[in-house]
């Protein structure tokens, strides 16, 4: 069959199902990027079933969709993402809520998604990033609040606070994606902190942070712990 296809059409392109290495890689129902460098998109239902299933009611929350999309981008990838439509064509009410709510996030936060490039950065606790240039973005699933020490240390009052270890990039400024609004920040040899910002997301499911670089945004744990060291650790 491939022998056909390529004398047919020599340049027509093709992914991994063929048996070939292919032009591109097609992970299912998972975000694996390729290790090779080819392109690569992945594939997944937007609940439990190829097609149609009236008795499949495990949705994925707008939430999931999201990260699942930020980490294909992340990874510099594409979100094949699979819709079963009902025997009558139309498109299942669940799938038009979920999808409705997806593209309202989009509709505020996509630069955040199209056109980004891979960068040295992976995935943290309670978010992950994206990067055009030097503009960094950190997309944040996981809002930190206020912490309980607030309640019962006077003395102890941080904020609602988050950190960016190992970023040697300068920081220019940064701001909330959807609103535009700044966002104050520290930064040092170890990193950058975010700080002063709301007990509450101010965006949902996932709320994106501009951080625009002197410089792209690399991520170096080798620099940052030459420059401190761990106590009685070797790091040569």
């Amino acid at each position: 069959m491939n022998r056909m296809v390529f004398e047919l059409q020599p340049h027509i392109i093709v992914n991994n199902r063929n048996g070939l290495e292919g032009d591109f890689s097609t992970p299912e129902q998972k975000v694996e990027s390729d290790k090779s460098g080819h392109a690569w998109e992945s594939c997944m239902t937007l609940n439990e079933s190829w097609g149609y299933s009236s008795a499949d009611d495990e949705w994925k929350a707008p939430r999931t969709v999201i990260k699942n999309l930020v980490n294909c981008a992340r990874e510099g990838g594409n979100y094949l993402l699979n819709v079963g439509p009902k025997p009558d064509g139309s498109i299942p009410d669940p799938s038009v809520q979920i999808l409705t709510e997806v593209g309202r996030w989009m509709e505020k936060n996509g630069k955040a998604v199209y056109d980004t490039e891979r960068g040295s950065f992976g995935w943290g606790n309670y978010a992950s990033y994206t990067r055009r240039g030097n503009t960094l973005y950190m997309h944040v699933y996981r809002w930190p609040g206020s912490t309980p020490a607030q309640e019962w240390l006077p003395f102890y009052q941080p904020g609602v606070v988050m950190a960016i270890g190992a970023l040697t990039a300068k920081v220019k400024a940064a701001r909330f994606l959807a609103s535009g609004m700044p966002v104050k920040f520290e930064q040092n040899e170890l990193g950058l902190r975010l700080v002063g910002l709301p007990e509450k997301a101010p965006d949902s499911p996932l709320t994106v942070i501009e951080i625009e670089c002197e410089s792209v945004p690399n991520f170096s744990h080798e620099a940052m712990r030459n420059t401190w060291p761990r106590h009685n650790v070797d790091i040569s």
